[in-house]
């Protein structure tokens, strides 16, 4: 029998049809749906006088564009407000499980499914939503789609899908103090650009991938996208089925030991081939930073950005294009440049270990002066957890306010808008022109880096900050 790759061994067990010089006909396990890529979607089937085929396969909830203040009050924001009804409407006239605004379950779409256990080990998983590869940590096919896609899911539970390229990434070794799995990702799409996994569905293996937490990994998956990957995943092991364990009821699961001896096969054959592979070690990773305007014009914190963007003429000139919108000259320092927002939160650094590692550093210290912080939980259960920990404590002693789970600053679709100008550093995963607001200026970075920030009123290095060595795995 030929060697199959995990990727593999998932799509050719999905595959319900395949069209000859054509797409496959993939059949889908679990679709994950929000507030602004489903309305349009609803109208097409509602046009059609089509039912949503499996129903009990979506779960729905609200998240791009709530309010982070003051849920428990009308959305002032009339088009949130009624992208915010439409999901209610519709979800109530075709039986999907809803985790709407003030629901206990409520979140980040990518932060509740795990959270929640509907993402399970094996699965064929599609959201109307780029960051759908989060959930790949768990050893899935996760990735994102658009919205006549979105409804091609809801009346069909199949999707007309190409089938990607392989690639595998290695990552060896041990990662030095205060270096995150944020610097990971950003290390990896740093040093082979936003287009360098383009086409290709990628394995992330190795000693300093397998030693991370399961939290961690979904901040590896999240961002695989944005080296232009079709998604990225990582086998489960038991790191993954600990965190399973802990979940109360995982729903469809009646016999967890059962279907623990199915997600075990789930690995890549020794031999299996991969259309391309990479190696990095862990032990040259530092703090990451971005300069630019994509995720692939980042460098470690206490570098200088580039002299150039290579030879190319056309690349010189977007690079220098990107430096102008930031305010920055090719070959300076970042370390010392004020800073006026620090945004932590989203489905990239929206999870507890997140909060628990930004308050490793602002512990017993003041947030400065200058530093307006969006703190945002990715779900009501993070939320609780930063309570029942003591972290909210922590935060108001040291000036922060916490608002309350949604997407929040990533996206800018609701108040948390960064303004003209403005430098913000986020633990978000892009940092486009105007993706957090018109005219803002985004530096991408870990929880670590941003807590320096948000407490020194500058780009900072948080190592700085780490007073002990540890293994942190985040």
């Amino acid at each position: 029998m030929k060697a199959k790759t995990l990727f593999d061994k998932i799509w050719d067990g999905h595959v319900v049809r395949s069209i000859e010089d054509g797409p496959d006909v993939l059949y889908i396990d679990r679709h994950y749906i929000h507030e602004v890529t489903s309305p349009q979607a609803f109208n097409g089937l509602k046009e059609r006088g089509i039912q949503v085929f499996r129903p009990g396969n979506t779960i729905a909830t609200a998240d791009h564009n709530i309010p982070t203040k003051d849920q428990h009050l009308e959305i002032r924001d009339q088009l949130s407000r009624n992208q915010v009804e439409r999901l209610s409407e519709n979800c109530t006239k075709y039986g999907i499980e809803l985790f709407g605004l003030n629901h206990s379950k409520n979140g980040i779409v990518h932060v509740i499914g795990p959270e929640l256990g509907y993402t399970l080990p094996g699965m064929t998983i599609v959201c109307g939503d780029s960051h759908t590869s989060t959930h790949g940590a768990f050893g899935t096919i996760a990735f994102g789609i658009g919205t006549s896609e979105v409804e091609m899911v809801l009346a069909t539970q199949c999707i007309l899908q190409p089938k990607p390229k392989k690639m595998k990434i290695t990552v060896n070794g041990n990662l030095h103090k205060g270096v995150t799995s944020k610097d990971i990702i950003m290390y990896i799409i740093a040093s082979i650009s936003t287009g360098g996994a383009t086409g290709y569905f990628v394995e992330f293996s190795g000693s300093a991938i397998t030693s991370l937490t399961m939290e961690a990994r979904m901040t590896i998956c999240n961002m695989s996208i944005e080296m232009g990957a079709r998604g990225g995943l990582i086998a489960p092991d038991e790191i993954t089925f600990s965190y399973l364990r802990k979940i109360t009821a995982i729903p469809g699961v009646t016999d967890f030991e059962k279907s623990l001896e199915q997600w075990k096969e789930l690995k890549s054959d020794p031999d299996a081939a991969f259309d391309r592979e990479l190696e990095f070690d862990a032990s040259l990773i530092k703090p990451m930073i971005t300069y630019g305007t994509n995720p692939g014009m980042g460098m470690a914190v206490d570098s200088s950005i580039p002299l150039t963007d290579g030879d190319n003429k056309e690349a010189s000139a977007s690079f220098l294009k990107s430096l102008d919108y930031m305010g920055f000259k090719p070959g300076i320092k970042l370390l010392g440049q004020p800073v006026d927002y620090v945004f932590i939160g989203s489905c990239t650094n929206g999870r507890i270990e997140d909060f628990r590692e930004f308050a490793q550093i602002i512990r017993g210290r003041k947030k400065a002066a200058n530093i307006t912080a969006l703190i945002v939980p990715g779900s009501k259960k993070v939320e609780e957890q930063m309570a029942s920990e003591g972290l909210m404590e922590v935060y108001k002693e040291a000036g922060f306010e916490v608002r309350q789970p949604g997407c929040s600053s990533c996206l800018a679709m609701n108040e948390d808008k960064i303004p003209a100008g403005k430098y913000a550093v986020s633990t978000s995963n892009r940092n486009f022109e105007g993706r957090q607001g018109p005219g803002a200026r985004t530096l991408l970075a870990s929880p670590y880096t941003a807590a320096a920030a948000a407490i020194t009123g500058k780009i900072s290095d948080p190592r700085e900050f780490i007073t002990e060595l540890n293994n942190v795995k985040k």
